[in-house]
């Protein structure tokens, strides 16, 4: 696939390899040689536990309002019910619960693609999010509700101290992090291991160092039903 291989060069670049849902290796310059590099280290903030959470809980790193990266859970409860949607946690901020309102809307739109068995007019959902370092109004909160969602419907918890990174606009367009570096140094000082990203997000691999990246087994999506899929291990 292209957009695969454009992801490869831009890792080669910096001498790092093997990052599509694999540990991270580099290649020795001078011999040659390619080393693999187990993802052991974990972030010493423990906000972000060890084993899986339940099913509906997901981790994300964003800006803040403030303009400072944090870190934010998001909690869901799925009931027997009729659809319907209950939000808290969200600062009172309008602009906030319209990006929950947009995912949601999103996700009874592909939810098909993503149960076949499970129906969402058949449950209600309350989303819940928690300023894990009360770092003010999540700017960017569409995806990771999205995958909240998801993982609430199909009882399906995300993969162990995932981190889900990026966001999607009206009608399901992906925005890139903003500020990468400083999301995932912030991530892995919460105890992250895992982390989803947009596959243009490659374009900015450059401006971080080696020794973070290989703190992350990563995983690229190219679509929001395909950031769902990458957050949850599901094939």
């Amino acid at each position: 696939m292209q957009v695969h291989r454009r992801v490869k060069e831009q890792l080669k670049k910096i001498g790092v390899m093997g990052v599509y849902d694999a540990h991270f290796s580099y290649i020795d310059k001078e011999t040659l040689e390619e080393h693999f590099v187990s993802v052991k280290e974990q972030g010493g903030g423990g906000l972000i536990p060890e084993g899986q959470g339940k099913p509906g809980a997901v981790y994300t790193i964003g800006l803040s309002d403030k303009g400072m990266p944090g870190v934010y859970r998001i909690e869901m409860q799925v009931t027997a019910g009729s659809g319907k949607l209950a939000m808290s946690g969200l600062w009172n901020s309008t602009a906030a619960k319209e990006q929950v309102k947009m995912a949601f809307d999103y996700f009874k739109a592909n939810a098909g693609r993503i149960s076949g068995a499970r129906k969402v007019l058949e449950h209600d959902f309350h989303l819940h999010v928690v300023d894990l370092q009360n770092s003010g109004v999540l700017r960017d909160l569409s995806l990771a509700s999205l995958v909240a969602f998801s993982s609430g419907l199909v009882g399906k918890p995300t993969q162990s101290q995932m981190v889900v990174l990026g966001d999607m606009s009206l009608g399901g367009s992906l925005k890139p992090v903003e500020s990468l570096a400083e999301c995932l140094q912030v991530a892995f000082d919460a105890g992250g291991k895992r982390v989803t990203l947009l596959m243009s997000s490659a374009m900015d691999i450059p401006t971080i160092s080696g020794e973070l990246l290989t703190k992350f087994q990563t995983s690229f999506y190219a679509e929001p039903i395909d950031a769902v899929v990458k957050a949850l291990g599901v094939d």
